[in-house]
């Protein structure tokens, strides 16, 4: 990976998540940054990474050459705009991690500049194990488009689009989905309890199910998902017979039905910055 100076805008969960994924793998502390007004979050991310650390917006991006943005969406006009009034941005990379922002406005609201890189993380990056989606325009030079990449896989895998509306995708897909797994496996816990397990057992039968088939899928890369199905649904057995009844209410149906909503929702919040 590349190395340059790096300035974090915001000090959440996601910024953590990228800085121990970057001095995990042997990146310079001494190149990153983190500004945040509340010092709380700053003092950790020093003491736990011994990284640099500012209260002050402006004097991060004039220490870096990458700045990643990763405040609220509600926020980022108010931060960009004084980012762009304070500082020089010629030559600066900005990656936005924040949801729902275009491209377009991202740049209008840091007056014009034009090198930002758009992503879309989801919350089990906090863990290495995030599916990013990322996309730039065609205006981005090669090698800042790769430092990018690189950065967004210090949490998990990435991958870009062509067309920024795909990006509203990449949320329906991986930004959102988490939670469709969890509210599975809430389902399947209540039901393990209805038919008498206790809490604990019931949530350790789905959480080690649903952990085991994610690793069948990662280690058998060569499998199409329906033949891992298959593999596990005797003819006739019992998972048949809840394949059926999953069928039979139309489950394909239900998940695109979902998937669209949150494409929906996306559109309908990038109107809102």
């Amino acid at each position: 990976m590349q190395q340059r100076t790096i300035a974090f805008i915001g000090a959440g969960n996601m910024t953590r998540s990228i800085i121990s994924g970057l001095i995990a793998n042997g990146y310079p502390a001494e190149l990153i940054i983190a500004s945040n007004p509340s010092i709380g979050k700053l003092d950790v991310l020093k003491n736990d990474f011994a990284i640099q650390t500012t209260q002050d917006n402006q004097q991060a991006v004039e220490f870096a050459e990458v700045v990643v943005l990763a405040v609220k969406p509600q926020l980022m006009e108010q931060v960009c705009n004084q980012l762009a009034e304070s500082n020089n941005l010629d030559g600066k990379l900005f990656v936005s991690i924040a949801a729902g922002i275009p491209t377009a406005r991202l740049q209008q609201m840091l007056n014009g500049h034009s090198a930002v890189i758009r992503t879309m993380p989801n919350t089990p990056s906090a863990l290495g194990k995030g599916m990013t989606g990322l996309f730039s325009a065609p205006i981005i030079k090669q090698e800042d488009k790769t430092f990018a990449g690189d950065l967004m896989s210090q949490v998990g895998e990435i991958a870009w689009v062509d067309k920024e509306s795909l990006i509203d995708s990449v949320t329906a897909a991986a930004g959102s989905s988490p939670a469709y797994f969890f509210l599975f496996l809430e389902a399947m816990e209540k039901e393990a309890e209805r038919q008498g397990f206790d809490h604990k057992t019931a949530r350790l039968l789905v959480q080690q199910a649903m952990l085991g088939a994610a690793e069948m899928v990662c280690h058998n890369p060569q499998l199409e998902l329906s033949e891992l199905r298959t593999q596990v649904t005797s003819k006739g057995g019992t998972t048949a017979k809840a394949i059926e009844s999953f069928q039979q209410q139309d489950i394909d149906k239900v998940v695109a039905t979902a998937m669209q909503a949150a494409v929906i929702r996306a559109e309908e919040m990038a109107k809102l910055f």
